[in-house]
């Protein structure tokens, strides 16, 4: 068997989809029942800022991209065992189906879009997003899984597994649906706590919290482009082999 022939196999795909569910699934799990044990011997100013509710939590993009990782992993699995991995099946099942339909339309843009903007509001001035406070209570292996590790595994699942993107229009409906929704949800939550989810949104003025919004609408659309154009380059001439086969 050949390295290629190796990292695309079976067996190596299913253990990578069990290694990544098992570490998000257990972030989730701390983020939720420790981290709430152990904020509360610390400092007020950390009590303030770490999110010990799901409502709280769910105020996050990052932690909304972690529900969807876990999500699609265990989708993975799933279709692993029941359903298939074959490049071009005549009747893909339907576990395969909404597990093609789930990597292209959010997995992978929101992965992406979460880790890029993270870090790079990161590496400008970190108490825009992640305040030093929260270093004592937020350990730095979890914020890594919630925005390191979930690039990582979503793009290595890109040159492991193929998936067949949907029709572009229904992919970007969907995608544009939820970023939109989400949007929508932080301003909801601003008008009821009176504070921005983020606090870069607390430095910017209105016009310039409006270009910022659109720019994330556009990057995670772009971000889909991207995913699909991968796809397709990556997996190009063994899904020309397969459907040569199959005729």
């Amino acid at each position: 068997m050949t390295k290629v022939e190796l990292y695309k196999s079976r067996l190596f795909v299913t253990i990578i989809h069990l290694c990544a569910l098992g570490q998000f699934a257990y972030g989730l799990y701390y983020s939720h029942f420790e981290i709430q044990r152990s904020y509360k011997l610390k400092t007020t100013a950390s009590r303030r800022l770490v999110p010990d509710s799901l409502p709280q939590k769910v105020k996050f993009l990052s932690y909304w991209c972690l529900i969807i990782q876990a999500l699609y992993y265990i989708v993975s699995l799933v279709n692993d065992f029941v359903g298939t991995n074959e490049l071009a099946p005549k009747r893909p099942p339907a576990i395969r189906q909404f597990k093609d339909w789930l990597m292209a339309t959010l997995a992978f843009p929101v992965a992406l879009n979460v880790g890029v903007t993270f870090w790079s509001l990161y590496a400008i001035d970190r108490e825009l997003v992640f305040p030093k406070v929260l270093d004592p209570v937020f350990p730095s292996w979890l914020n890594h899984i919630l925005h390191t590790n979930i690039v990582v595994f979503i793009v290595l699942e890109l040159f492991t597994s193929y998936r067949a993107y949907p029709k572009r229009s229904k992919g970007l409906t969907g995608l544009t649906i939820f970023m939109g929704a989400y949007l929508v949800w932080i301003h909801i939550v601003k008008h009821y706590s009176g504070v921005w989810v983020y606090p870069v949104l607390e430095v910017l003025q209105l016009p310039q919290r409006i270009v910022f919004f659109v720019a994330v609408i556009g990057f995670t659309l772009a971000l889909y482009l991207v995913g699909e154009f991968l796809n397709n380059t990556v997996w190009a001439k063994e899904v020309k082999l397969a459907k040569r086969k199959s005729n």
